[in-house]
């Protein structure tokens, strides 16, 4: 009994210190601080097989476009063309001269790709559905049908083309009916009611946000890496809005086959402070945050009401099915916090421990994903249904004797019961 305890506290204390917090995952991978311009990491999550007797026969999904390119003009040009004028007033190190030169590069490789899908975008995309096919080959086998469906941006479009050519590869049997169209755009990317709007502008919300900002945004250091005159700088340069330019820039520079970089002008304290600045602002402006209600998940009831109709349909079909969505983050983030798996329904008051709990690049970086796996077994009317995010097994608000399989008619109700309640 006593070397039996001893053994459950070595347990423990090894437990305890492989957790990482959210400083030390940066600090050891400084691209995750770039949150939503994460690029999608190797997927290395072993699944738990299911109980005896129930295979995989329909696969329902909601994936985010790949890595792509920055989506406005002004992301790349903005801080390019104060570089440019501090150059033309001779007012930059030799440091700014080079960060110059590559925002310089980085602008002409965008021109006309505003927020295209990058060819990594692609490859995660392809990786993705190999796995996919791989994990779950009771799915994909023989002529099954695949209904796949993205909003009406081309790297959506692109996103799904890449997964569908992947499985038409692994099976030219598959039978895909695909589709793009404003028609189906009411939970594809839905945008929320004029209340959700303006429960964002809230004054309360708006000072929260202003106050994150100030808390977190400190670009002194780096100006003065990249400037000579003090007094220009004052005068002449919007020292936070840079920082926070040249930030993103570097940030997506992971979406590229690349061997340009700017994330080297960066201390990891300023990364990680920047990364709370988007953990934080994303929280309040999509996730359950209590500052605006708990209410921007339900921007996403449209979606989740989508998955639970189609899958009772397909439950009833006999052969097996699948149906992939592809959209955006600003949709799978609430979702998935809509759907309370794992630490996304997390709430608190006190964003100083925010990032104890919830992190958003484990939720949505490029090519995030939501994958709802259903299984049955032969002579049994029960269906259990497991649901990966990111490609790893999440946990669900619901009990279960078999998780992370859950009973499908336990999760259909909870969700059920809770779209009923947000429509009240």
């Amino acid at each position: 009994m006593k070397r039996l305890f001893l053994l459950s506290v070595l347990c423990l204390l090894v437990l305890g210190t492989s957790a990482q917090t959210a400083k030390e995952e940066i600090f050891a991978d400084i691209h995750r601080s770039a949150a939503n311009y994460y690029a999608y990491p190797a997927v290395t999550a072993e699944l738990t097989a299911p109980p005896a007797g129930y295979k995989p026969f329909y696969l329902s999904h909601y994936a985010r476009h790949g890595s792509r390119f920055l989506i406005s003009p002004d992301d790349y040009e903005k801080p390019l063309e104060v570089m440019r004028e501090a150059d033309r007033n001779g007012v930059l190190t030799e440091l700014g001269k080079k960060t110059l030169c590559v925002l310089d590069s980085i602008s002409r490789m965008a021109k006309g790709r505003y927020g295209e899908l990058t060819p990594l975008g692609a490859r995660q995309h392809r990786g993705i559905a190999a796995r996919m096919y791989k994990n779950f080959p009771e799915i994909f086998k023989g002529q099954i049908e695949i209904d796949a469906r993205s909003t009406v941006v081309i790297r959506c479009i692109l996103s799904m083309m890449a997964e569908c050519m992947q499985l038409q590869a692994l099976n030219p049997k598959l039978q895909f009916k695909n589709d793009a169209s404003h028609h189906d755009m009411y939970y594809m990317n839905f945008s929320g009611e004029p209340r959700i709007k303006e429960i964002r502008k809230l004054p309360e919300v708006e000072a929260a946000k202003k106050a994150i900002r100030e808390e977190h945004v400190h670009p002194e250091r780096l100006m003065k890496t990249l400037f000579t005159d003090a007094d220009y700088l004052k005068w002449k340069v919007n020292a936070g809005e840079l920082m926070i330019s040249l930030f993103n820039v570097a940030s997506n520079m992971q979406s590229h086959d690349t061997d340009m970089e700017l994330y080297s002008l960066f201390t990891k304290e300023e990364c990680y402070d920047l990364w709370q600045l988007s953990n934080k602002g994303w929280y309040i402006s999509h996730g359950p945050s209590p500052l605006t209600k708990g209410e921007m998940p339900s921007i996403e009831a449209n979606l989740l009401e989508n998955i639970l109709n189609t899958a009772d349909t397909c439950i009833v079909k006999k052969d097996s099915y699948a149906t992939l969505r592809f959209g955006h983050e600003s949709c799978l983030l609430p979702l998935a916090c809509l759907l309370e798996l794992d630490d996304c329904g997390y709430r608190t008051a006190d964003l100083s421990k925010l990032d104890a709990t919830w992190r958003n690049y484990k939720i949505f970086p490029m090519a995030c994903n939501i994958q709802f796996v259903f299984y049955r077994k032969k002579g049994s009317d029960d269906i259990l249904v497991k649901v990966l995010l990111n490609e790893h097994e999440a946990r669900l608000p619901v009990k279960s004797d078999a998780a992370p399989y859950y009973h499908w008619k336990d999760v259909e109700l909870y969700y059920r019961n809770k779209l009923a309640a947000l429509r009240k």
